[in-house]
């Protein structure tokens, strides 16, 4: 199976270039090189080794859900590792909401707790919301990790999905790049983001889309996006030069929903623009050379070199740093799914809030915790074999493995060996 290539690190824990699977595997079957880390796999070789390693630059696509990563060699146009990270902002936010109900449940009885205070908070300049900051933090850490096992030197990252100056104004003079066959990229991801890549009027989603006027260009509209709306090839002639109360005058309920939706802005776009300039100035305190693109140059180079649309290949094409041709036909990527360490709930409670289970117990036995990647070799009985998988730990030493055939449990932990220390991720191929 095609897969990404392996970081390699000197005996000095310095990076060099990735290599081949193939390669690495046989390194370390030789006896020359041991296992560093195992997401993402990193070998680090036994003897010193003096040749200069080839830079190369990380590529990142921030999305609201899922961030596109690619590590590319610029004078080979050469992909050598992708991921893509998926963020658990909703579920951040949906914790928080559920720990805000029972605290308003709480406080509306006649208890012992506070009566609600607002006039207490006190935010910093800049401040973002958990579930936002979340996002930060996984950028962040990330690119610090790659940067640690193999010779960045560069960085490139989608500033906005979409060049706001550009759609608000199209015929804005002065800049050369919005003359050219890119400006219409900009505006065209916008309105397929906004209007769920469907017909706005039929709803249909499995047909060539064009571009509509709300109030047609006959009746004085503009080109600006708050009078676009996207729309399937049928309905779009048939509307013509009506207006879409008229064109629409059978079809209340349709015409509430695209009036509604014309004023709503897009959730995931101001999740990402909330935190642009954030990312931006975490990367910017690498020292590295900073690129910054948009999600229509993103588009516009993914179309012209061909690539179907995947978040990795997104990120592969951000900024105009991008290779006329790209090498990506070796690639799997690595799919990380962040899951953070836990909670602070001490116990489980009743309907009523009272506690009706033991508080935690130590979060480490016998040097493994919840969620370690084990190797477990059991010798005999009815468990004997080779099982390996995450593990949930017991105070009585006697281990549940999640493996890929099923659950083990009662595996003695001296039979455990480790082969991954939990980090707050969830790591699989696509």
């Amino acid at each position: 199976m095609a897969t990404n290539k392996v970081f390699v690190l000197d005996t000095n824990k310095k990076p060099l270039n990735p290599v081949h699977p193939g390669y690495a595997r046989r390194l370390l079957k030789q006896g020359k090189a041991a296992v560093f880390r195992r997401y993402p796999f990193t070998i680090i070789l036994k003897h010193p080794v003096d040749k200069a390693p080839e830079p190369l630059r990380i590529k990142i696509d921030s999305g609201s859900k899922k961030t596109g990563i690619a590590i590319l060699n610029d004078a080979e146009g050469e992909v050598v590792f992708a991921a893509e990270i998926e963020h658990r902002g909703e579920l951040i936010k949906a914790r928080l909401k559920d720990r805000r109900d029972v605290r308003r449940n709480r406080r509306k009885r006649k208890t012992r707790y506070r009566p609600p205070r607002f006039l207490n908070r006190r935010r910093k300049e800049g401040w973002l919301p958990p579930s936002l900051l979340s996002r930060v933090f996984n950028i962040e850490t990330w690119v610090r990790s790659f940067m640690r096992i193999a010779p960045i030197q560069a960085i490139s990252l989608e500033l906005a999905k979409f060049d706001t100056q550009k759609m608000g104004d199209p015929e804005i003079s002065g800049v050369e790049y919005q003359k050219g066959t890119l400006a219409g990229f900009e505006a065209w991801e916008y309105l397929l983001e906004k209007w769920g890549r469907r017909c706005a009027y039929c709803g249909k989603d499995d047909v060539p889309l064009e571009k509509d006027h709300i109030v047609s260009r006959s009746r004085g509209g503009s080109d600006r996006v708050s009078n676009l709306i996207v729309s399937c090839r049928k309905c779009n002639q048939r509307k013509g030069d009506k207006l879409v109360e008229e064109f629409l005058k059978n079809k209340p309920k349709v015409l509430e929903r695209i009036k509604s939706q014309v004023k709503a802005p897009l959730r995931d776009v101001a999740a990402i623009h909330s935190t642009r300039w954030t990312i931006f100035n975490k990367l910017k305190e690498f020292g590295l050379p900073l690129e910054i693109g948009s999600g229509g140059l993103t588009k516009f180079n993914r179309t012209q070199r061909g690539l179907p649309k995947a978040h990795w290949l997104d990120a592969a094409c951000v900024g105009y740093s991008t290779p006329e041709k790209l090498k990506v036909d070796e690639i799997n990527p690595l799919q990380i799914k962040a899951t953070g360490h836990g909670n602070r709930q001490m116990c489980l409670v009743n309907r009523f809030g009272f506690p009706r289970s033991r508080a935690k117990q130590s979060k480490i036995v016998h040097g493994f915790q919840t969620g370690d990647m084990v190797r477990a070799e059991v010798p005999d009985g009815k468990k004997a074999g080779v099982h390996v998988g995450c593990v949930a730990i017991k105070s009585s030493g006697y281990f549940k493995i999640n493996t890929s055939h099923g659950k083990v449990d009662g595996v003695n932990h001296e039979y455990c060996r480790l082969l991954h220390r939990v980090d707050g991720y969830q790591y699989s191929s696509s």
